[in-house]
């Protein structure tokens, strides 16, 4: 069985803002490994039109996703929860080998499992080229978003 994360069902607003919070923050360290321990074992995925199932697949999907996506910064947001379930809103930012910017916008499903374990990820998905100079997400990289930033300001 995998460890157990601090924060577990059943949610309520202080602690789904805080998984949100926690995800958003593994997720611009970049790290692969450590975002993975998130889910569990038999987690399920559905990325834009890519199935993804177990731990060591999510890891591999995130090194080729972070390997492609240069100097990703993230920014997800609490848009609803229940017991065991939290829905997000994100917007990431993003230059890909050629140095064109994109910025992904897309909403999320998460379940979880009682030890607080991502059992199922549903992501939709994106992506608007944009200018270097329309880019939003400037912190240093990788690392969390400063606690001062005012996160996703509009729909835009």
């Amino acid at each position: 069985m995998s460890q157990p994360t601090a924060i577990r069902p059943p949610f309520n607003l202080q602690s789904a803002t805080a998984k949100v919070r926690a995800a958003e923050d593994a997720w611009n360290s970049r790290d692969p490994q450590r975002v993975a321990l998130a889910y569990s074992e038999d987690s399920q995925w559905r990325n834009r039109n890519q199935f993804v199932s177990g731990r060591d697949a999510i890891e591999q999907f995130l090194a080729d996703k972070w390997s492609r996506e240069l100097e990703y910064r993230l920014v997800k947001s609490l848009w609803s929860f229940t017991d065991d379930r939290i829905a997000v809103r994100f917007q990431y930012e993003y230059h890909d080998s050629h140095g064109k910017w994109f910025r992904a916008y897309g909403n999320e499903l998460w379940e979880f499992d009682s030890a607080g374990l991502m059992r199922r990820r549903e992501a939709s998905i994106n992506d608007l080229a944009i200018e270097e100079s329309e880019r939003r997400f400037r912190w240093a990289s990788p690392g969390p978003r400063p606690a001062d930033d005012v996160g996703i300001p509009n729909l835009q």
